[in-house]
């Protein structure tokens, strides 16, 4: 069973960046200026002198200038040199808004309460993970039976500075022994150390250098996971596309471990992946070149020497495992059916003629789990959750009867379970976890959340909106109760609008933050991404990625006619895609925005591919190589090569991590670097870099109440609103 570290109020989708304190007065590259915060009071702001090299790519006959290429290069002194400068400006600036401190001590309240995840079964304990207010990680603890709780994971002591995070776990079957992956400074790189739980001991060396990696054991004998050869040079930017699936024995070296699938020229993808069924008869091994469409495999682990059998041998489809009764297979899949369903097919004979509906598809987005010996359909209906229990048959049971409109997860667990957890929240709702008897269907409060947020005082509205080409998008907007619509409220416009991801409503304590400001918090549900199927995030893919450009503007629209707010009073933030995405709309409307807060952007559309495993990205963006109409579309709203000169653009707050292996932080570093060299106007072009820090994932608490209230801070400082 893999598992998910327990949330701590914070969307994942809004941890995009990091923070850090630092100095106010630190050295400058050659040319640049040194400044405090007094001086920003007495003078225009001045930035760092960024350096402009005479470089040029061809595309299709096109130069291309890229001045700013030199600072891809991490490693380098003068990047690390331009780093420091840059934040000595940002956090100069910082300095001076009077409500940083007073946003700071609001957060930490609004965080500090005991978060506790929903409790799962492995082996002879019940395990679950708890903060106890600010902790930077959670903690994992285990009990025996109903006695007392104690601490079997603790991240907290992986580092000083709580940077290294517990990034997943995994246990053995029988749940005896346990995997689990740890990130440093918030690599995507990882090591994966293995124990026993009654000892506590290694009972293998700790494997390093694992990526995108899922653990599945096979008995108790060693698991299956992923890995990149390390690149040469930089291992936060140097390009990594071949994975390879390896099986580690526990008795083994990893320098012994033996290559599964990948590492040749017919095998070359860039996501692969093992899964072992819960009876370790079968081994799925999924292979992917980009993040959408997957082949798929199968291997009879009863013969360990058979040959792996093709289920699928392209990537028109996501096709996955559910589950396997003896031979008969279970898969979830989008092919032919762009909501998904979920099919049987025998082992024996698994290829898509084969297959024979069990879940057939519906108007609504499918998402599945199996716990109890049931299955559990989830449906999306306008990105609000709706459940169906249903037996081994596919026939119905019962409707999971929730407690309002929202968002409901969880409903997972072993074959043999009587009770399985699942959590309810929405944007006004701290999550509360409910525990379902599988039998009789009753659902009952196991944890309620002590979040310290009055959600009586708030509302929280689904509405649809009209975008450019006449698509209805829907939108979530919560505010206080009682809200005057007369276009004077700070609002934030939060999107992400890619990669067949969702954005379901969930509380947040930072967003919690900003709604006792008084503020607005709308999410709308973007082309692009997976709320109503695949054929909705392709209208937001490739040569139609202006729709989600366009839907997002149509968004701040709405809010502006409907006197929510006003272009004075309206920030935009998305964080890695959604960073694009503000990085593209306040270049496009400059005019409609009073802030803009890209975080860990993709923002070179050009070069993006060329880092890291960028170019799996190609299904949603194309890429500048694929063809000279794709170059063109590129280049119409490349983040770095669309800003203008002489633009008085939204005050502007880039973040991100030094560390960023995923987005690599070049791409802000130049966009920063434009911005700041052509804006004309007062707004502030302001760059956080975060030290230590990576894409997101395992941000210490410190850190994320020092980030919110910085960018929190420079919203509404900008908007001229003073903190309540």
């Amino acid at each position: 069973m893999k598992l998910t570290l327990i949330a701590v109020g914070i969307s994942a989708l809004l941890m995009g960046c990091s923070t850090a304190n630092q100095s106010n007065q630190q050295s400058a590259p050659s040319g640049g200026t040194s400044i405090t915060g007094n001086q920003l009071q007495k003078m225009n702001l001045s930035y760092p002198n960024t350096r402009k090299d005479d470089v040029t790519d061809s595309y299709f006959g096109t130069q291309v200038a890229d001045p700013y290429r030199w600072l891809e290069d991490d490693m380098s002194s003068e990047t690390k040199q331009w780093v420091k400068a840059e934040n000595a400006v940002t956090q100069a600036y910082l300095a001076q808004v009077p409500s940083r401190d007073k946003l700071k001590e609001r957060l930490k309240v609004l965080l500090d309460y005991e978060k506790v995840g929903a409790p799962f079964k492995e082996g002879r304990y019940t395990y679950f993970f708890k903060n106890d207010g600010l902790q930077n990680q959670a903690v994992l603890y285990r009990q025996l039976d109903d006695g007392e709780a104690h601490v079997f994971l603790d991240p907290n002591t992986f580092s000083e500075d709580g940077t290294t995070s517990l990034a997943s776990i995994e246990f053995s079957k029988d749940g005896s022994l346990v995997t689990y992956l740890i990130s440093e400074g918030g690599s995507d790189w990882r090591k994966a150390i293995t124990i026993d739980v009654e000892t506590m001991q290694s009972v293998s060396e700790t494997l390093t250098d694992l990526k995108f990696s899922d653990i599945s054991w096979l008995g108790n004998e060693g698991f299956y996971y992923s890995s990149y050869d390390k690149p040469e040079g930089s291992e936060l930017s140097a390009k990594t596309d071949q994975h390879k699936l390896y099986f580690h024995s526990l008795k083994d070296k990893q320098s012994e471990d033996t290559l599964v699938f990948g590492g040749t020229q017919a095998q070359k993808n860039r996501y692969v992946s093992g899964h072992v069924t819960e009876d370790n008869r079968y081994l799925l091994i999924s292979a992917a070149v980009s993040t959408s469409g997957n082949k798929l495999y199968l291997k009879d682990l009863n013969e360990p020497d058979s040959e792996l059998v093709t289920i699928l041998d392209n990537t028109d489809s996501d096709t996955q495992l559910l589950d396997n009764d003896g031979s008969t297979l279970l898969l979830v899949t989008n092919l032919a059916a762009p909501n998904k369903r979920v099919v049987s097919v025998d082992a024996s004979q698994p290829q898509p003629e084969n297959w024979q509906d069990f879940i057939p598809e519906t108007n609504n987005v499918l998402d599945v789990s199996t716990g109890g010996g049931y299955i559990f359909a989830s449906y999306m209906l306008d990105a609000i959750s709706n459940v169906k229990q249903l037996d081994k048959s596919g026939k119905l049971v019962r409707e999971i009867t929730l407690p309002g409109v929202g968002t409901a997860s969880g409903f997972s667990g072993k074959k043999d379970q009587q009770t399985l957890y699942y959590s309810f929240t929405n944007y006004k709702t701290p999550s509360t976890i409910f525990s379902l008897d599988v039998e009789s269907g009753e659902s009952a409060v196991y944890l309620k959340s002590k979040a310290k947020f009055d959600s009586d005082a708030y509302e929280s509205k689904q509405v649809f909106y009209t975008s450019k080409d006449g698509t209805k998008v829907p939108m979530i907007i919560t505010h206080k109760k009682g809200l005057k619509l007369d276009g004077s409220n700070p609002t934030m416009l939060y999107g992400y609008g890619g990669f067949n991801i969702s954005l379901q409503p969930a509380f947040s304590s930072v967003t919690a933050a900003w709604l006792e400001q008084g503020g607005v918090y709308a999410v709308p549900n973007l082309r692009g991404g997976g709320e109503y199927g695949k054929a909705w995030h392709d209208a937001g893919t490739k040569l139609q990625k202006q729709n989600v450009f366009d839907d997002f503007i149509a968004a701040a629209e709405f809010l502006i006619a409907q006197n929510y707010t006003s272009p004075d009073y309206l920030a935009i933030r998305g964080g890695s895609n959604g960073g694009l995405l503000v990085g593209a709309t306040m270049l496009q409307r400059p005019e409609l925005f009073k802030v803009a807060l890209p975080a860990v952007g993709v923002l070179d559309m050009l070069r993006y591919h060329t880092f890291t495993a960028g170019a799996g990205w190609a299904y949603d963006y194309g890429t500048a190589q694929d063809s000279k109409e794709m170059f063109d579309y590129l280049m119409t709203y490349s983040p770095v090569q669309n800003v203008r000169e002489g633009v008085n653009y939204p005050a502007t707050l880039i973040t991100t991590g030094d560390h960023d292996d995923r987005v690599v932080p070049a791409h802000s570093f130049k966009f920063a670097a434009e911005l700041q060299a052509k804006h004309t106007g007062p707004n502030p072009m302001l760059i956080r870099i975060e030290t230590n820090a990576g894409h997101g994932a395992g941000t210490p608490i410190s850190k994320t109440i020092e980030q919110y209230a910085d960018i929190f801070g420079f919203t509404l400082y900008n908007m001229g609103v003073k903190v309540q």
